[in-house]
């Protein structure tokens, strides 16, 4: 175990950060980062996760990776350290031309900078993956970690090859970070990521400025009526989730006719409307944002005032995840949930949907291990004439269970086990993550009708 300055590392704190001291966790991260230990962190919105990393590159000889789901994000932390005294940061992500990426990859190996951001996307280059692994980064940092479980199975697949990429480049020392996850998230992360005896580091959820609160509704009529009063009075601006993009809309309507300015945000909008919302938003022009979870990670607006969510939450860890966008500037701020028990349905659909029988995975299994050479997506889609999002459902579960092996370059390639075997434990595996799914929503349900402090739950 390496020895560890402590006075060193609060004195940088205390120069580039003007902290007085540490706060609680940071020091205890740093310390285990520095001793050689990867380390996974989980500690509330407004903790200073991102000065963990960056206090550690600091004391580690070596260039730092820093894995970041959103563009937006990325670019709001190379902002953010170009402020500050600290070495410099570069992102490379899909926006960037041929040049530009050459550009900051050559800075980066040439010692120019200490910081390079990445979204997991572009390690599927197999010559930005070579050209990263020459340089032999010594600090592999995973932001917004529990987006390896939220993420990684059928929305981002990338995330489930971190820890492939991981081991790639030698195994730097891993620094895993997030404001939430539940004991079985934190598992997975560490799972996933293929962290080493890794030291978990959890602080206290609680934020004391948030209100949290729920109001109980039998019919929609009832709760929609209620809700557009409430926003009427809050204070504003603010943040409104909504389960489908049908229902932004309907809402964001519903307040403009009402005289709120309020705009509705989802992934259906183009990119460019997208962004135009956004930044309305973030410059107080919309005063309301009425969202599905596409919007919000990486959304750094210490005034907004509430969050209200119209419908439930798939869990407890998301829920928290998106009232931690109120309140950052440490003023009272509300999160309230408009709870009617029918909305239940939507939620229960969205975590048993994209279900696969043992017979429909068995033939993907079959076709794989049959073919003498990797296979291409592409090439399987069209054989089995599977659509894209039941075949990368059948996929993800056959990895899940090691039946095939993903390559860097996205050819598959089949474990000597047999199709029928691999089919029935990958079907198995999908009904244990849908158990998973349904026990998170279950736990959701309980803050919603528990009798007791909902802080305390």
């Amino acid at each position: 175990m390496k020895r560890v300055d402590v006075k060193r590392i609060q004195q940088l704190a205390s120069e580039l950060f003007e902290y007085e001291q540490l706060r609680p966790g940071q020091l205890e991260a740093i310390e285990s980062v520095l001793a050689g230990r990867d380390t996974l962190a989980v500690m509330p919105t407004g903790s200073g996760k991102s000065a963990i990393y960056q206090l550690a590159a600091l004391l580690i000889d070596g260039p730092t990776l820093v894995i970041s789901p959103l563009i937006a994000l990325q670019r709001d932390q190379v902002a953010a350290i170009a402020e500050r005294p600290l070495p410099a940061a570069a992102l490379v992500n899909s926006t960037l031309n041929t040049g530009e990426r050459e550009e900051a990859l050559a800075e980066y190996a040439s010692g120019e900078l200490e910081f390079l951001f990445l979204a997991p996307e572009q390690f599927g280059n197999e010559e930005t993956l070579e050209h990263l692994r020459s340089l032999k980064p010594s600090l592999f940092v995973v932001d917004e970690a529990h987006c390896v479980s939220e993420w990684g199975h059928d929305f981002r697949p990338d995330y489930l090859k971190l820890g492939q990429v991981i081991e790639a480049l030698g195994h730097p020392a891993v620094l895993a970070l997030t404001a939430t996850a539940a004991p079985p998230v934190r598992e997975e992360i560490v799972s996933r990521l293929g962290m080493r005896e890794a030291s978990q580091i959890v602080r206290g959820f609680d934020r004391p400025n948030l209100w949290l609160g729920v109001e109980t509704f039998q019919d929609q009529a009832e709760k929609q009526a209620a809700f557009l009063a409430a926003v009427g009075r809050a204070q504003k601006p603010g943040i409104v989730y909504a389960a489908t993009r049908r229902c932004t809309e309907e809402l964001a309507d519903a307040l403009n006719a009402q005289g709120t300015p309020a705009a509705a945000y989802h992934a259906g909008l183009s990119a460019h409307e997208r962004a135009e919302r956004q930044t309305a938003f973030m410059d107080d022009a919309t005063q309301v944002i009425v969202a599905t979870t596409a919007f919000g990670m990486g959304i750094d607006k210490p005034n907004v005032r509430f969050v209200y969510h119209y419908d439930i939450s798939g869990s407890l860890d998301s829920y928290y995840q998106e009232i931690g966008r109120a309140g950052r500037d440490g003023e009272r701020a509300e999160a309230v949930l408009f709870y009617c028990p029918q909305d239940l349905g939507v939620r229960r659909y969205f975590a048993g949907s994209g279900s696969l029988t043992a017979d429909e995975i068995e033939p993907v299994a079959e076709w794989i291990g049959e073919s003498e050479a990797p296979v291409a997506l592409e090439a399987l889609q069209s054989a089995l004439e599977l659509s894209q999002s039941k075949l990368t459902h059948a996929l993800d579960r056959l990895e899940e269970v090691g039946a095939i092996e993903v390559l860097d370059d996205g050819a598959i390639v089949a474990a000597p086990i047999d199709p029928v075997e691999a089919a029935e434990a990958a079907a198995r595996a999908q009904e244990h993550r849908r158990q998973y799914e349904r026990s998170r929503l279950e736990m959701m349900c309980g803050y919603a009708e528990v009798r007791d402090c909902r802080r305390e739950y």
